[in-house]
This record gives C-alpha cells, sequence and structure tokens, in this order.
C-alpha cells in the first residue's frame, strides 16, 4: 500500500535515529500521530501538557543522544514551541521541530490559528522552511535534518494538515542522512606559532568550554605539561572538573575566585572551545588565544592576539608534541593553593545545615552530589539552582549536567528531565528546580507520572524569584516582587501520582535524598530552603578584598592604624569569608 505523507515523514525520522515525538497532539498534527500509531513502536508519541516542556525534553534527549524532534499544531502550538527551541538552538542541540498548520488553500487569509512559521521561527533555527507538495516534504525534511545535525541547532518544518494525507513522492534527492566527523584543526604552520607562545610564558592559564568536552585527556596533557592552571565554564565543568589535578574551578557569575583569579593572574590565557560571554570576567592585560571551531565566534568577547579555528580534540594532539616540558611551576602552586582555600571556604557552608525552614541550599546540594549515582544526569534551573549546581556537583567523567546555559530561561530544569529520563533509561535523572522554574511548567509533572519516569525533583524552595532578589540588593533597588506565595508542591505531587516530600528540618535531608533516590518511581522532595542564602560572583567578591586590601595597605603607609583596626573589624566577617 501507497504511503501518505505523514507515514514518509514518521518512516524518515526513523530513519535518521529519532526514537519519539514530544507533542501535543491536535488539528493539524492528527495524521502524524495516527502514522506514529501504526509504526510498530519503532518511534514514540510523549503527549506533553505544554509545548515548551516538548521542546526542552527534546533538546535534552538531543544533547544526550544526538537528534531528537518535538511538534506544535498551529498558531498557539508554534508559539509554545518558541522558548524551548531557543534554547535547544543556543545550545547547540540537534531538534526537529515539526510545526503543523492550516491547509495550504487557507494559507494568506488570516485563518483560524494561522501562523506565518517561517517568519516565527527564523530566529532559532539553522533550517526553516514550509513543504506545501509531496514533493517537497522528503527532500526539506531531509535538509532539515542533515542542517540540525551538521550545524548543531534547530530545523522547522512547516506541514500543512492537508499535505499530510496526500499520496507520499519520494522526489528526486536523498531521503538519508549521513553523519560526518571531519578533522578540523590549524594548519601547522599556526601550530608552531601557537606553541612558540606557549612556550615563552611561564605564567599560561587554560580556560576551557563545551568545545574541549570531549578532549579531556589532551587538556590535561597539556596543562601538566606547561604547568597551567585548568578553569572552566559550566558547560565545559562536567567534560573537564574529572581527573584533572590542575583544575581550579570555574568563572563568570556562578563561579568561584580562584578562577577568576588564575585567569586575570595570568601573562597567557588560552581560551579553547568556549565561547564564554561575560566579557567583566576577561582579563585585559595579558595576551589571549582562543582557538573553535566557529570562527565567527574568535574575539567577539575581548581582544584577542591569536585566534586559531579547530577541533579542540584534533588540535591539542597535533599541538602537544610541539610544546616544552616546563620546570617552573610556581604560578601553577600559588594557584592550587588559593583554589584549596576558596575549597575550604565552601565547605564551611556544610558545617552548619542551617534551621528549621531555612535549610542551607549549599548543604542540600552538597548531599546531592554525594548521594547522586557516579553516572547521574542533573538539570539545573536557571538562576540560584544553578549556582548549587556549579559549585557542589562534581563531574566524574560520566556525570552529565543540562541547563539553560546560553538562553538562561526559567522552567527548563524538570523538562529537561523528562527528555533525559526517555533518552537514557535506567540512569538516575536528578532536576534542581527552582519554585520560580516549577510554578512556570507544574502541569508536566502529569507527563511524568504518565509515562512513570523515575526522575527526582528536588525544590530548592526559598519562596523567592532568588537571584532576581540578589540582582536588585546588588543594584540598590528594593527586592520588590520577588517574594512568592508557593503552594505545598508535596501534595500537588501526590495528587498527580508522584511521591511528595516536604523537608523543614535541615536534620532530615539526608535520610529523605537517600529514600527519594532509592524510590522505584518519580519523587519531588520540597525542600525549604533559606531565602537570604546568597552567592556573590566572584569578580565581585576577589575585587572587593582586593580593593580592601589596597585602601589598609595606604592607611599603613600614612600611620593611620586606628582607623585600619575600624576596617577589619567592620568586614572581618567578608573578608573571613572570602579569603
Amino acid at each position: 500500500m501507497a504511503q501518505n505523507v505523514a507515514e514518509q515523514l514518521v518512516e524518515m525520522l526513523i530513519q535518521a535515529g529519532v526514537k519519539r515525538i514530544y507533542a501535543v497532539t491536535g488539528d493539524s498534527l492528527n495524521e502524524v500521530n495516527d502514522a506514529v500509531r501504526r509504526s510498530d513502536n519503532r518511534i514514540q508519541w510523549v503527549h506533553v501538557r505544554h509545548e515548551e516542556a516538548g521542546a526542552y525534553a527534546a533538546a535534552a534527549e538531543a544533547e544526550l543522544n544526538g537528534i531528537a524532534c518535538c511538534a506544535g499544531s498551529s498558531g498557539p502550538g508554534h508559539v509554545h514551541l518558541i522558548n524551548g527551541l531557543y534554547d535547544a538552538h543556543r545550545s547547540g542541540a540537534p531538534v526537529i521541530a515539526i510545526a503543523s498548520t492550516c491547509a495550504t488553500w487557507e494559507f494568506g487569509t488570516e485563518y483560524f490559528q494561522e501562523t506565518n512559521t517561517i517568519k516565527l521561527f527564523d530566529d532559532c533555527s539553522h533550517y526553516n522552511q514550509i513543504a506545501t507538495t509531496p514533493k517537497q516534504l522528503p527532500r526539506m525534511l531531509q535538509a532539515a535534518i542533515q542542517n540540525a545535525i551538521t550545524k548543531k541547532g534547530v530545523s522547522v518544518l512547516g506541514l500543512p494538515g492537508d499535505l499530510t494525507k496526500m499520496d507520499a513522492d519520494e522526489g528526486p534527492t536523498s531521503t538519508i542522512n549521513y553523519i560526518t566527523t571531519p578533522v578540523i584543526r590549524p594548519q601547522d604552520d599556526e601550530l608552531q606559532r601557537l606553541a612558540q607562545l606557549i612556550n615563552e610564558h611561564e605564567k599560561v592559564t587554560i580556560f576551557c568550554g563545551i568545545g574541549a568536552a570531549e578532549a579531556h585527556d589532551e587538556v590535561v596533557a597539556l596543562s601538566k605539561k606547561i604547568n597551567a592552571p585548568v578553569g572552566y565554564s559550566f558547560r565545559g565543568k562536567m567534560g573537564i572538573q574529572y581527573d584533572n589535578p590542575n583544575e581550579v574551578g570555574m568563572t563568570g557569575l556562578l563561579g568561584l575566585p580562584s578562577g577568576y583569579h588564575a585567569m586575570h593572574e595570568a601573562d597567557l590565557l588560552v581560551m579553547l572551545g568556549t565561547d564564554f560571554p561575560y566579557e567583566q570576567f576577561m582579563p585585559t592585560k595579558c595576551k589571549i588565544v582562543q582557538v573553535d571551531t566557529k570562527a565567527e565566534r574568535i574575539g567577539r568577547r575581548a581582544k584577542i592576539d591569536m585566534g586559531l579555528c579547530g577541533d579542540i580534540k584534533n588540535t591539542l594532539a597535533a599541538l602537544l608534541p610541539m610544546i616544552d616540558q616546563k620546570t617552573d611551576d610556581d604560578f601553577l602552586q600559588s594557584q592550587l593553593k588559593f583554589y584549596g582555600e576558596v575549597k575550604d571556604r565552601m565547605k564551611a557552608y556544610l558545617e552548619d545545615p542551617g534551621r528549621e525552614d531555612f535549610i542551607h541550599p549549599e548543604y542540600v546540594a552538597a548531599t546531592i552530589d554525594k548521594l547522586a549515582a557516579h553516572d547521574a544526569i542533573f538539570t539545573v534551573d536557571t538562576g540560584m539552582c544553578c549556582v548549587w549546581g556549579a559549585r557542589y556537583i562534581h563531574a566524574t567523567g560520566q556525570r552529565k549536567m543540562l541547563g539553560s546555559f546560553n538562553h538562561g530561561s526559567m522552567a527548563n530544569a524538570m523538562p529537561q528531565a523528562i527528555g533525559a529520563a526517555l533518552a537514557c533509561p535506567g540512569r538516575q535523572v536528578i532536576a534542581f528546580a527552582g519554585d520560580g522554574g516549577i510554578s512556570m511548567l507544574l502541569g508536566d509533572l502529569a507527563t511524568i507520572a504518565q509515562y512513570k519516569l523515575p526522575v527526582k525533583i528536588v525544590i530548592f524552595n526559598n519562596r523567592s524569584l532568588g537571584m532576581v532578589k540578589l540582582e536588585m540588593q546588588v543594584a540598590g533597588m528594593p527586592d520588590w516582587q520577588t517574594d512568592m506565595q508557593n503552594p505545598d508542591f508535596a501534595l500537588i505531587a501526590q495528587a498527580m501520582g508522584i511521591r511528595g516530600i516536604t523537608v523543614t528540618e535541615p536534620d532530615k535531608v539526608e535520610q529523605s535524598l537517600k529514600e527519594a533516590f532509592m524510590h522505584d518511581g518519580p519523587v519531588l522532595l520540597n525542600v525549604m530552603t533559606d531565602p537570604n542564602a546568597l552567592a556573590m560572583p566572584p569578580k565581585v567578591e576577589f575585587e572587593q578584598v582586593k580593593g580592601m586590601a589596597l585602601s589598609m595597605s595606604k592607611l599603613i603607609l600614612d600611620g593611620n592604624m586606628g582607623e585600619v583596626w575600624d576596617t577589619i573589624k567592620a568586614n572581618y566577617k567578608h573578608i573571613r569569608e572570602v579569603l
């Protein structure tokens, strides 16, 4: 029997490796839904409650498994997809989005739920077309999949409802896809110039992003050869931190003073596979090298002295034989000593776990880190949850951490956990959810219950928009309209068929987490955390104390010891915490 267009679309998705479609069915999408039903379980339809959650789930699956698909029906479904697709696109997740729409003969008439998919998705996709004939569909879908895989991002295919019922046409081009892994590295003379630059400088710091995640061993080998401390971005952490004797932590808004310090004390900074966005954290008094597969990104965050295009693993493999072994490790040892002091200070937060309804979130995150599986997948909401995940969850070489790291949207952790659990059955999935984030897409707890996904959702319930509250306080504004009157999240979970636990006492945290992790099914832990827990960016901490020290030095030179003593007394607690 001849295929119709919907059946052809589903078959091509299966051939491309797509395992499921995250969507809310209806209207123009119903033929595709029915084709999935008749596919002999080779592909699954996941009925999410909100298309945004479906896009986030697909993005998580794509990051973990290489490709995923979501769909939205007609105008509202398209618009609901947008936020999750922006996140997927900015994260480089290969996601196919099927935007089914009204019948072709209704185009341009302001028909019910009509949207212009080309205009709507243009800014969050590499490929964005609408098929209006059966001959176009296979060509466009093949190109959409090829673009998503090759360029790492979103491809959108507009699909009119009447087209899905028509007889399929194979068309003149390929209907299968090609995954290529080319070797990309700088030319030999460029590598020699880079090697010469590294060999000439004694104080070298390496800073890695997600682009270096597959080059862990090469990064460690280079750091040992040149006695360089290694910092990393949040997205680079899971691939770089583990089994790395020279790592000094993150920098940036979520990072540590040690990562910031190592970059600013260097005379040469080597940036590998990172497009680190916060230029205010970048050093300005040292030479900087940037290596990236996307040459268009080079130099847009800092004044670069050398920019090279290359995959980090291939580039370092070719570079290492050209590098001289350095013998002086004074710079490295000083940075590692400072990092050790920073880690000791972080442990101080764990000695006091807090009090009733004011549990320290640092203690919760550290306890999760201690109890979580060696290959756990973590998802973290944007905001304070990112801070606790960044600072207290440690890499093992097998753990993964997903978040809205580039788009910076709230509400990502829970739907990403859905995608992670479906993509990697058998692996532990733990969501760090903020009370603000979980509130936005609360309905998709029902998706978790319906598909019996054993995700563990830990809500850091600080009764506020914590990061926004901190931003306003730092800016000298009253933190107005940041407080939240929350429902009992544990009771809501129970009403949806998920085990719900509320934790109000610090001494119940560890046992509650153990029970949650051992439970054969989904669990929501509603942990009442301290709303006053603060996480100052490392630049602020480091610069504050450095400025204070300079001021006191001047007072000492001027002989004003009384003022020095008053300054120390007034700032003792802060100085002790930072140093």
